[in-house]
């Protein structure tokens, strides 16, 4: 190896396993009590507004637990690694999915579900880790590009006329002149300019 190649290499910082484990729990905990909140509104016998800790309170400690298995796991793996790519967020995703099936109480459900969800959350950070897919150019502002692609694709005002005419806020240069002649000749009124 070359001296310049180590210093091209990025130099892994390392991350707070126990507040990302922390904040993920919030996080998905909150979504628990919504969704417990929503299971608790949709029963057929009256329950009281309790029951959503009480009756479906399973819901909330399942993904409080997932999103903390997920948040601790991701990193700590790049922790132990020393490396952040896509292997992190699969062995996250492995043991919250591996956590959501043992709600079912057998190993090949556990199995399944941890491998599902890590499948999944691996290759959503390996495409870029959005629904949008990568970033055009990180190099490049993003208000930036669109000006540029906004003026690249401009047409002359001319052919916009020619295609669209006059009106609903398309003025070429002139208009007004060409508009008071137009008046005065079909309706004789001399139309002040301003």
């Amino acid at each position: 190896m070359a001296p310049n190649d180590e210093a091209e290499q990025e130099v892994y910082q390392p991350k707070d396993a126990v507040a990302e484990g922390i904040r993920t729990t919030l996080i998905t905990g909150g979504a628990g009590l919504f969704t417990s909140a929503i299971q608790n509104t949709l029963t057929r016998q009256n329950v009281s507004g309790w029951g959503v800790f009480t009756r479906t309170g399973g819901t909330i400690g399942l993904f409080a637990a997932a999103g903390a298995a997920h948040g601790f796991g991701k990193a700590a793996a790049a922790n132990l690694r020393e490396k952040d790519d896509s292997w992190n967020p699969a062995i996250g995703g492995f043991l919250s999915g591996a956590i959501v099936g043992l709600r079912f109480g057998t190993m090949p459900m556990t199995l399944g579900c941890g491998a599902t969800l890590a499948v999944i959350q691996g290759v959503f950070d390996y495409g870029g880790g959005k629904f949008s897919g990568y970033d055009k150019d990180p190099n490049v502002d993003e208000y930036e590009r669109k000006e540029y692609l906004r003026k690249n694709r401009r047409r002359p005002i001319q052919e916009t006329l020619e295609q669209l005419g006059e009106g609903r806020g398309i003025y070429g240069p002139g208009y007004q002149e060409r508009r008071a002649a137009r008046i005065k000749e079909n309706y004789g009124i001399d139309v002040p300019r301003t």
